[in-house]
Parts: structure tokens; C-alpha cells; sequence
């Protein structure tokens, strides 16, 4: 049994470990400030590919909340390895304290030339990523690629801190780099008709045409702040925005607001994997 835990602990440490399905933590700095997760696989024939990381981490004299959603495509890998490495390399970043936004944009911008020149090893496929920092407990700093979602709900009323990157809206970009937005073959656009998001990680076989250049947004923590909710799409197809925060606004523990989240979401057929995470401030 020992030696089992110290192989899981060895297997999380290097990133070979999937998530575990669900979770919790508290800050240390307000105690008041938790967080829960949860995921879902989705009924296709493909291993999980949804990734998760939530946890409060001291570094030097200061707290941050790392929260994020990686769902991959073709790919299960990539939003590993995201998992693994994407805050640790915006925490390099020499200015991640004075400029967090141009951190994250460039670390996004690493990340990814890192996993194309990994293609060989990391394969197909490639990854949307929602990453949001709670700085001290008083700033969110939020960025993304992809339809991966970031909401906060001040005072009863949900607002979403990320972009859905769909390829209808980035049709001329993604012309203008040699690519075409086609509904067909399937129902929805997708890039040179093979994938539903204008922008992800990886996608080699595409990234002339796509871009991981991330969204950012940065959000104040007040006393009216009463949640953020990170999740993927599996969530955002069935439920909206306000729908999502009226789910959990009376739910007090952060955990099982996310796996209420999920609940509702599979109550309402969605078929896809889901995965959540929801800090609460009240």
C-alpha cells in the first residue's frame, strides 16, 4: 500500500498522473476563500482528456489561487502537460509580479512553441487552456485560448473574464492566415473542417492557421465578489453564464458546487466531459 502512494505521489510530481475526479482546498490567508473541484468523463470512446489544477500555492511572502481547465482534443497528453508546466512557466516570467498580463501572454506564447517543437514526443492533438491567479486573495488575473470558460458572479450577477474563441468570430483571421472556416463535414464551423476553436495549444497539423494567442483579463476581489467558476465546454454547451452562478449561489461548500455543476450539466444531456472548478468567497 506504501509503496503504491509514493508511486502516485512520484507519477503527480512528474505529470504522469491523470487529475483525480475531484478535490478541495482553502486559502491560508482568507479563510473563508476555498475551492472545490470535479470532472465527469463524457460518453465517448476516448480516455478522459479534460485536466484540472486548483490548489493555493505560498510563494515568497505571497499567495496565489492557480486554478485552471485544460480540455484537450485528439489528446489527452497536451492538456497534461499543460497541467504540468503552464504556471510554473508564468511564474518565470522575470515581470509576473508588476505585469502579470504580458506574463501570462508570454508564457502562453512558450508554452506553445515548446509543445510544437515536442510533437514528436507529445503527439497529435492539441489542448484549450482557462488558467486564472488569485493574487493575495485581491486580484484575478485571467487568460485563454479556446471555449474553456472563466465567470465571476459579483452580487448575484454572472460576468465572463474569458473570450469563447469560436471560428465563426476569427473567420478573417484565420483566411487571412491561408485557412477556411467550414461547417461541413458536421454541424458546426470549424477550422479547415476539422476543429471547433479558433485557437488552442499544439495543433500542429493546423497552426498555420490557428492561433494561442491568449485573452486576458484582470478582475479586483471585493466584498461583493461571491464566486468564480472555471470549467469546459461540456458545461458551457448546456448551461449559461447566469445559470451556472444561480446553480451554486446558495451552495456554501465549494466542492459540492462543483459537483452540482456537473450534475446539472449531465441532467441536461451534455454528452461531453465536464470538468469544474468553483472558488467561493462568502
Amino acid at each position: 500500500m506504501i509503496g503504491k502512494e509514493i508511486l502516485h505521489k512520484m507519477k503527480e510530481k512528474v505529470g504522469l498522473g491523470s487529475s483525480p475526479d475531484s478535490g478541495k482546498g482553502k486559502s491560508k490567508i482568507s479563510k473563508h476563500i476555498t475551492h472545490g473541484f470535479h470532472l465527469v468523463k463524457g460518453k465517448s470512446h476516448h480516455d478522459m482528456e479534460d485536466y484540472v489544477v486548483a490548489q493555493f500555492k505560498e510563494v515568497d511572502d505571497n499567495e496565489l489561487g492557480l486554478f485552471a481547465i485544460f480540455d484537450g482534443h485528439l489528446s489527452h497528453v497536451i492538456p497534461d502537460y499543460l497541467r504540468s508546466h503552464l504556471f510554473d512557466n508564468i511564474l518565470k516570467e522575470p515581470d509576473f509580479w508588476t505585469q502579470p498580463k504580458n506574463a501570462m501572454r508570454r508564457a502562453y506564447c512558450i508554452t506553445d512553441t515548446t509543445i510544437l517543437e515536442k510533437a514528436g514526443d507529445l503527439g497529435k492533438g492539441g489542448s484549450t487552456a482557462v488558467t486564472a491567479i488569485l493574487i493575495n486573495c485581491q486580484k484575478l488575473v485571467v487568460a485563454n485560448v479556446g471555449d474553456s470558460r472563466a465567470v465571476i458572479c459579483k452580487n448575484g450577477v454572472a460576468k465572463q473574464l474569458s473570450v469563447d474563441h469560436e471560428p465563426s468570430m476569427e473567420r478573417e483571421e484565420i483566411e487571412n492566415r491561408g485557412g477556411f472556416v467550414s461547417n461541413f463535414p458536421g454541424d458546426v464551423p470549424r477550422v479547415d473542417g476539422q476543429l471547433a476553436v479558433a485557437r488552442a495549444f499544439g495543433d500542429k497539423s493546423l497552426k498555420e492557421h490557428l492561433s494561442s494567442e491568449p485573452d486576458v483579463a484582470m478582475e479586483m476581489i471585493d466584498d461583493d465578489t461571491d464566486c468564480i467558476i472555471l470549467a469546459s465546454d461540456g458545461l458551457w454547451k448546456v448551461m449559461s453564464n447566469q445559470e451556472a452562478v444561480d446553480a451554486v449561489k446558495n451552495i456554501k461548500d465549494a466542492l459540492s458546487a462543483a459537483k452540482r455543476l456537473t450534475e446539472e450539466a449531465l441532467n441536461r444531456k451534455s454528452s461531453d466531459d465536464i470538468s469544474c472548478v468553483v472558488v467561493k468567497f462568502q
